[in-house]
C-alpha cells in the first residue's frame, strides 16, 4: 500500500505543470490594477511632499527647505533601498542554475511588497480619520521596504523550489501579516525595533521556515545536482553580502529619532557587523581539517553582528556592548550552518535553502531578547532622564512605565513576531499547497530553466586561441581602418 502510495505521489509531482504564461501575467495585471484603485481612493502626499509646503513653511515658522524631512532621511532611504534590490537579489543567486531566479523574483516581489506596505502599514499607523487618507513621506518609503524585507526573508527559505506566483501570494501574505504584527508590537506593546530584529528578522525568518516546512518535498533530493554553488555564483553571491554589510548600518539607523539616537544606532551596528566578521572566520576555519574556510558562512553569517543589533541599535548598549553582540552572533550563526541546518533537515524535514534559520530568525531572536536586556538595565544614570524619555518614548499613556517594565514588553514583542511568523506561515504554506501555482516538480527544483528564458552557454574557447584570436580580430581591425584611411 505504501509502495502504491509513493508511485501515485511521484506520478502527481512529475505531471506538475511549470506552465505560468496564465496565472503570472494575469496576477501581475490584477494586482497592479487594484493598487492604481487603491492608491487612487486612499494615498496621497504628507504636508512635506505637496506643493502647499510652502505654506506649511509659513505657518510652521520654518525658515529653509533643509528642515523638510527629505534631507534627513533620503540618504539612509537609497542605502536601505540598495540593500532590499540588490543586497538581498544578489545575495540569492548562490545556487548554480538559478541567479535569474534568485535576483529576479527578488525584483519582482519587493516591487510589489512595497506597494501594498504602503496601503497596509498606513492603513494601521497613518490613516486619517478626519479624511480617510493615508499621507506618505520618505518615511513612509523607508517603512515600505523594511515591510518588503521579511518576504524576502522568507523567499529566502524557499529559494528554488516555489513558481512566482506562490511568491506573490508569500508576499500578499506577509506584508499583511507583518503589518499587524507590526502595528501589535510597535504600537499596542510600545517595543522599541529601530533596525527590525523582532519584526524583521525573526518574524521573517520563521515565517518563511514555516512555509518550507509545509511544503516539504520528500524527494528533492533528484535535483540535488543544482542544490549547490559553483565558483562565479559564490562571487556573485559575495557581491550582495558586501552591498547588505556596508550599508546595514544605515538599515538599523533609518527611522530613528534625529540626534543622538540615529548616530548611535550607526556606530552600534557598525562594530556588531566587523566583530561578526573575525568571529565567523574563526569558526567556519576550525570546522574545517585543513582550516579552510567555507563560502556559505562567509556570505551569510558575517551579517548576523547587523541583525542582532537591530532592536538595541539606539540604545546605550555602549560600544564594547556591540562588539559582544557581534562575537555572539557570529558564532551562534557559523554554528547554525554547520549543525542546525542539517539537523533540521534531517530530523524536522525543512528544508531551508539559504539558512535564513542562521542569518535572520535565529540572530533575530538573540536581537529581540538583547534588546529586552538592555531596556531593563537602562537607568537615569546612563541615559539621563530627557534621554530615558526620548529613547524609549515614555510619553503619553507610557510616561509612567519603568524600564524593567520596558524590558519585560521587548521580550513579549519578541515572543509575537515569532508566533505570528510560525502560524501565519504555516497557514500560507497550506494554502500554497494547493495544486494551481504551478510550482516546479521535485527534480526540477534549482533551475532557472523552468521560469527564465536562458541563453545557451558560451563556447569556451582555450585561453590561448581566445587571446591569438583576439588579436587576429585586432590586426583586422587596424588593417581595415588603414585601408579606409588610404581611401579617403
Amino acid at each position: 500500500m505504501g509502495n502504491c502510495c509513493d508511485t501515485l505521489c511521484n506520478s502527481i509531482s512529475r505531471g506538475k505543470n511549470t506552465n505560468v504564461r496564465v496565472s503570472l501575467p494575469a496576477v501581475c495585471f490584477v494586482w497592479q490594477i487594484a493598487m492604481i484603485i487603491l492608491f487612487g481612493v486612499f494615498i496621497r502626499y504628507d504636508e512635506e511632499s505637496d506643493a502647499h509646503w510652502a505654506e506649511h513653511k509659513k505657518s510652521h515658522n520654518i525658515t529653509s527647505d533643509i528642515e523638510n524631512d527629505f534631507y534627513f532621511r533620503y540618504p539612509s532611504f537609497q542605502d536601505v533601498h540598495v540593500m532590499i534590490f540588490v543586497g538581498f537579489g544578489f545575495l540569492m543567486t548562490f545556487l548554480k542554475r538559478y541567479s535569474f531566479g534568485g535576483v529576479g523574483f527578488n525584483f519582482l516581489i519587493a516591487s510589489f511588497g512595497l506597494q501594498w506596505a504602503l496601503l497596509m502599514q498606513g492603513w494601521f499607523h497613518t490613516l486619517d480619520h478626519t479624511t480617510g487618507k493615508i499621507y506618505i513621506g520618505v518615511e513612509s518609503l523607508i517603512n515600505a521596504d523594511f515591510c518588503c524585507a521579511g518576504s524576502l526573508i522568507a523567499y529566502g527559505a524557499l529559494l528554488g523550489k516555489v513558481s512566482p506566483v506562490q511568491l506573490l501570494v508569500v508576499t500578499l501574505f506577509g506584508v499583511t501579516l507583518f503589518a499587524v504584527e507590526e502595528f501589535i508590537i510597535l504600537s499596542l506593546l510600545h517595543c522599541r525595533d529601530a533596525g527590525g530584529s523582532m519584526v524583521i528578522h525573526a518574524f521573517g525568518g520563521y515565517y518563511g521556515l514555516a512555509i518550507s516546512w509545509v511544503l516539504y518535498r520528500p524527494n528533492l533530493n533528484q535535483s540535488k545536482r543544482l542544490n549547490g554553488s559553483v565558483y562565479h555564483s559564490d562571487v556573485f553571491a559575495m557581491i550582495g553580502t558586501l552591498f547588505l554589510w556596508m550599508f546595514w548600518p544605515s538599515f538599523n539607523s533609518a527611522i530613528t529619532d534625529h540626534g543622538d539616537g540615529q548616530h548611535r544606532a550607526a556606530i552600534n551596528t557598525y562594530l556588531a557587523l566587523a566583530s561578526s566578521v573575525l568571529t565567523t572566520v574563526a569558526i567556519s576555519s576550525m570546522s574545517q581539517k585543513g582550516g579552510k574556510l567555507d563560502m556559505v558562512h562567509i556570505q551569510n553569517a558575517t551579517l548576523a553582528g547587523g541583525v542582532a543589533m537591530g532592536t538595541a541599535a539606539e540604545f546605550m548598549i555602549t560600544p564594547y556592548g556591540s562588539l559582544i553582540v557581534g562575537f555572539l552572533s557570529g558564532i551562534i550563526s557559523t554554528f547554525g550552518y554547520l549543525f542546525v541546518t542539517p539537523f533540521l533537515e534531517k530530523y524536522l524535514k525543512l528544508q531551508d535553502t539559504c539558512g535564513v534559520h542562521n542569518l535572520h530568525a535565529l540572530p533575530g531572536m538573540l536581537g529581540g531578547f538583547t534588546g529586552a536586556i538592555v531596556a531593563a538595565a537602562a537607568s537615569e544614570s546612563v541615559y539621563s532622564k530627557e534621554g530615558l524619555i526620548n529613547t524609549f518614548d515614555f510619553e503619553g499613556k507610557f510616561a509612567n512605565r519603568s524600564p524593567g517594565t520596558q524590558g519585560g514588553f521587548q521580550a513579549a514583542g519578541t515572543c509575537v513576531a515569532i508566533a505570528f511568523g510560525l502560524v501565519g506561515g504555516a497557514i500560507v504554506g497550506l494554502i500554497l499547497r494547493i495544486p494551481i501555482w504551478g510550482d516546479p516538480a521535485d527534480d526540477n527544483c534549482f533551475d532557472d530553466e523552468v521560469y527564465w528564458e536562458v541563453p545557451e552557454d558560451e563556447e569556451i574557447i582555450p585561453p590561448v586561441l581566445e587571446y591569438n584570436n583576439h588579436m587576429i580580430h585586432k590586426h583586422q581591425d587596424i588593417s581595415e581602418s588603414n585601408f579606409s584611411v588610404e581611401q579617403s
